[in-house]
């Protein structure tokens, strides 16, 4: 769902996608396929002294000799000093390691990371490493807190951080449902991410009482969305459907999709446009006319958008826009400690009902390993972000922070 390649120049979508057509998803979220770990709830993860220091490893992606993962890697870094300074009444032995992106060095790392007593890992980045990683951590009761957002790697002793499909589908439909929203077609592309994305929007469908009406899926192409836009526009204008929720994980098809929509006659003025992906970034998208009143989900702005001037204050340059990940893991830890647990990065401590405040919002994790994020629904009107219902602050009644 991340776009680590999203802040290009404003290029026209059909320009754009013909140089990047036919590139499948896996920059975005690096390998977003299945090679997980079944999650099973079991205990696992260190016990401290919450009165100590702890030893927490950092696995960032620097090193690859890309510009925008060394971005990337730097924020991650930034924003978990950031978090460790701001740990009063908890110390954080913060110890960062490069990766460069490679799943062996990933490994390397977080060995070297446990040799000199780390209780928990924060990350790696990429879904392949934070298997591998996990892997071997396991042998060592050592949790990792990737910040990857594919839950097919969560579980046993992985926790994913990164906000999910799941949790973006879900937030969109159940708002949807009690909003008239009940019909629900799915368009997805046919790579991995597509399809993880296809199955995120199936199952939150099921969970909220909406009816999956059909099921749309194209290759990442011009020729390919061509191909499937006219049967888009008959099912929205058939009165058969509510809405239509895209995946759009390519960064180039969200364009270019409802480009060729709109050209049928086909807006969120029809039929309820939803998004899985952040529409409103990069933020020339909204001045795109057919992307006005279109649905998607977003952090909760207040918090990130505090963090942020903290972080441009701080160190010079906006932040990359995952790297309220780290300060959230490194929060999450730090407010066990405060609490006394000497479970604090073991996974009862981890998986408290209550969750904890980060800066992209209240967060939680499951006993599989997957997480829970409360997120605002968005939309565009008038070229402008506007906040349709608000990220709750806490989970459940009596859910404190």
């Amino acid at each position: 769902m991340f776009a680590f390649a999203q802040r290009h120049g404003a290029l026209p979508a059909r320009s754009f996608l013909m140089r990047a057509g036919a590139i499948a998803s896996a920059v975005l979220i690096a390998a977003c396929q299945p090679i997980g770990q079944a999650g099973t709830g079991s205990q696992s993860g260190q016990m401290i002294d919450p009165s100590e220091p702890v030893t927490v490893s950092l696995l960032a992606p620097g090193g690859s000799g890309n510009a925008n993962l060394d971005w990337l890697s730097r924020s991650l870094k930034n924003a978990a000093r950031m978090a460790a300074a701001d740990a009063q009444g908890a110390q954080i032995d913060l110890r960062i390691y490069d990766t460069g992106g490679d799943a062996a060095q990933a490994v390397a790392r977080a060995s070297e990371g446990a040799d000199a007593g780390a209780k928990i890992v924060l990350g790696p980045l990429f879904a392949e490493s934070a298997n591998a990683v996990g892997n071997a951590m396991a042998q060592r009761n050592i949790n990792v807190m990737t910040f990857s957002n594919n839950a097919d790697v969560a579980g046993g002793n992985v926790f994913v951080v990164g906000s999910t499909f799941a949790n973006v589908a879900d937030r969109l439909v159940s708002y949807g449902v009690r909003n008239g929203k009940r019909r629900i077609l799915s368009v997805s592309e046919n790579d991995v991410a597509g399809q993880v994305g296809a199955r995120a929007i199936e199952t939150a469908a099921a969970r909220n009482g909406a009816t999956l009406a059909g099921k749309v899926t194209h290759p990442v192409s011009i020729t390919g969305i061509d191909g499937v836009a006219p049967q888009i526009a008959q099912a929205a204008q058939s009165g058969q459907i509510d809405a239509i929720f895209m995946t759009a994980n390519n960064q180039a098809v969200l364009p270019y999709l409802t480009e060729k929509l709109a050209a049928a006659g086909v807006t969120s003025q029809v039929t309820q446009f939803m998004g899985l992906t952040r529409w409103d970034e990069p933020n020339s998208r909204l001045e795109l006319p057919q992307l006005q009143g279109g649905w998607f989900a977003i952090p909760d702005t207040t918090r990130k958008a505090q963090f942020e001037a903290r972080y441009r204050a701080a160190y010079g340059e906006a932040p990359h826009e995952l790297a309220g990940l780290a300060y959230d893991g490194v929060a999450a830890i730090a407010a066990n400690i405060r609490a006394g647990k000497r479970d604090a990065v073991a996974s009862s401590g981890l998986t408290q009902r209550a969750g904890f405040s980060g800066v992209n919002g209240a967060f939680r994790f499951r006993p599989d390993g997957t997480n829970q994020r409360a997120m605002a629904v968005a939309t565009i009107r008038g070229n402008q972000l506007v906040i349709l219902d608000p990220a709750p602050s806490r989970f459940g009644r009596g859910a404190g922070f």
